[in-house]
């Protein structure tokens, strides 16, 4: 459950889903947030690269921030296929995620290679969404908080502030499986980790990060989640597909 200070946040990852055709869905989006909705809970979409300048031109002045899934460490160069911070924010994106399990798992990235892209999103004046979490074999050997603790002291930057960084727990076993942690385990890893920030950054500072939880979140079981203490909002996959479900996800946080 978000805290006062802390304002609820839903970001929608669309992943590698979403034509051209797809482009009506992000405007429901845009038109139902322009409400009473936006005055409660904040709204990300990070939809594939290819809608990036379209998403973020269609949105303007309607709060919705545009971002990118994943950006290099460098500003420019020779790195066929990758796009810098520099370069999101040139096509109007506000920031980016970094360190997705997906990205670890299928290409290898590390902690500091996730540092490394959140201090470039950074220098670039956006916000960067980083993501830990443990797998379903660490959870098992009860690793699962050592696994949080190395992951977030590896990936943030010590230039990260509340404005400007936002923590994603994405139990990677919980990713598109519809599985999702008991009530009591998410409590336990959220307050692990505002603890881990304080530790690093101080009491104030921590109490005024987002955390988000990221893992099968639907708008079936938000409001559950959404209501547990250090939870302050959600990183949405599948449905934030669908703008319905997006929707019904983003005011059960304003609830």
């Amino acid at each position: 459950m978000s805290s006062p200070e802390r304002k609820p946040l839903i970001a929608g990852n669309w992943k590698m889903n979403g034509l051209g055709a797809s482009a009506p869905e992000f405007v429901r989006v845009v038109g139902a947030y322009m409400g009473p909705l936006r005055n409660s809970v904040d709204l990300m979409v990070f939809p594939p690269a290819t809608l990036l300048t379209s998403f973020a031109t269609s949105t303007r002045g309607a709060g919705v921030l545009v971002g990118a899934q994943d950006c290099h460490a460098e500003p420019f160069g020779p790195y066929t296929g990758d796009i810098s911070a520099e370069m999101i924010a040139d096509a109007g994106g506000k920031a980016v995620i970094v360190g997705h399990s997906e990205r670890r798992a299928c290409h290898g990235e590390t902690d500091a290679q996730a540092r490394a892209k959140a201090e470039a999103a950074l220098h670039a004046g956006l916000i960067a969404v980083i993501c830990i979490g443990e797998t379903e074999a660490e959870r098992k050997a009860g690793q699962a908080l050592e696994i949080v603790r190395s992951q977030l002291e590896g990936s943030l930057p010590d230039a990260a502030t509340p404005k400007t960084v936002v923590v994603a727990y994405e139990p990677v076993w919980a990713i598109g499986t519809g599985l999702t942690p008991t009530i009591d385990e998410v409590a336990e890893i959220h307050g692990f980790i505002r603890g881990e920030l304080a530790r690093r950054f101080g009491d104030e500072k921590a109490a005024a990060f987002r955390i988000l939880y990221g893992g099968s979140v639907k708008p079936g079981n938000a409001a559950e989640l959404l209501h547990v203490a250090d939870v302050d909002g959600a990183l949405v996959g599948g449905a934030s597909l669908k703008a319905d479900d997006f929707l019904a996800i983003a005011n059960a946080a304003a609830g």
